[in-house]
């Protein structure tokens, strides 16, 4: 049935309901969040009572989810109500092991919205919970790290450097092939360009838009050897780089990630973000977050500034998209 389906945007679910009467059961289609499948089921007694569960499987047998997340009921249209739960942090396993009992007269059409602000398992070997967020995810061969072992000491002991980069509080140094081979605009720099000193075969490129922090994640991303909290430290400067120096991989790899994390705090600047650097993904999140999810309610006090200082082209946008969910 067209209203057991379950949207799903970064770390929320909605669940839209078409029609419930007043004793009736229903029960979700399975939806992807994380590494398991849930479900979502609602009855109607003297409350609304509402179960999420991971689907019944070896992996939530032997690795259960210990989800920390929030819930919410809320009437639809354009004047909304809401009903908001507290933070929930347990183990989930079945259908029993969560139930919120919501005393509401919603009848008919209304929406439930699950956002997960954390998935932890607990290692089969046993210890403390882990994140699954964020996660890199690397399988790599043998051959695969031996390459990028002798690329991390080329960076880091400026093994045949041939470049100078100068950023905005500090130099590095990197090599022109590398740079070349990862970026057009890099490779267009020096395609051309004959060697000034035979004797140190150096060169100079400035990027004082950058700090030296910023530009070292960039080469490391560059080199194969960046690491995961440095990737998410920097995401905004390497975006930046990204689409200046024209390095695709490495702008949809921020695009990916920002859209991951998505926050009524952060979705106003990620938006803006979208449309100065021209990812359609993102902005269309940033929409679904907002109009489809009702989030929009939740930056109520932060969206005058906003327009005070959007282009005109995106506010229109923003206003076709109110129109499209509210028909």
């Amino acid at each position: 049935m067209a209203d057991s389906k379950v949207e799903t945007i970064s770390r929320l679910a909605q669940w839209r309901i078409e029609n419930f009467g007043p004793c009736s059961y229903k029960k979700s289609e399975p939806f992807k969040l994380g590494i398991w499948n849930w479900y979502m089921s609602i009855e109607r007694n003297r409350y609304l009572y509402i179960h999420i569960f991971p689907e019944p499987s070896k992996l939530s047998k032997e690795q259960p989810p210990v989800a920390r997340f929030i819930l919410r009921v809320s009437s639809t249209g354009s004047t909304r109500r809401f009903y908001i739960s507290p933070v929930h942090e347990r183990v989930l396993r079945t259908s029993e092991d969560f139930v919120w009992p919501v005393d509401t007269t919603f009848l008919g059409r209304f929406i439930i919205d699950v956002e997960f602000l954390d998935l932890k398992i607990y290692p089969t070997s046993g210890g403390v919970a882990g994140s699954i967020w964020p996660s890199d995810g690397k399988l790599q061969s043998v051959a695969s790290q031996s390459a990028l072992r002798c690329l991390s000491r080329m960076l880091d002991e400026e093994i045949h450097a041939d470049l100078t980069i100068v950023t905005a509080d500090g130099t590095l140094r990197a090599h022109k092939a590398v740079l070349s081979a990862s970026s057009p605009v890099f490779e267009g720099l020096y395609h051309h360009q004959d060697v000034v000193d035979d004797e140190k075969e150096t060169s100079t490129i400035h990027m004082e838009d950058m700090s030296q922090q910023s530009c070292k994640a960039l080469l490391s991303y560059l080199y194969g050897t960046i690491k995961h909290e440095d990737f998410w430290k920097h995401r905004l400067a390497l975006l930046g780089a990204a689409n200046k120096f024209e390095i695709g991989d490495l702008k949809d790899a921020c695009e990916e990630s920002l859209l991951d994390d998505l926050t009524s705090g952060n979705v106003l600047s990620r938006l803006n973000e979208a449309w100065l650097y021209q990812l359609p993904k993102l902005k269309k999140g940033c929409f679904t977050f907002l109009f489809d999810f009702g989030k929009i309610y939740d930056v109520r006090e932060e969206i005058n500034n906003f327009f005070l200082l959007a282009e005109r082209e995106l506010m229109m946008e923003m206003f076709q998209e109110v129109l499209t969910v509210w028909k």
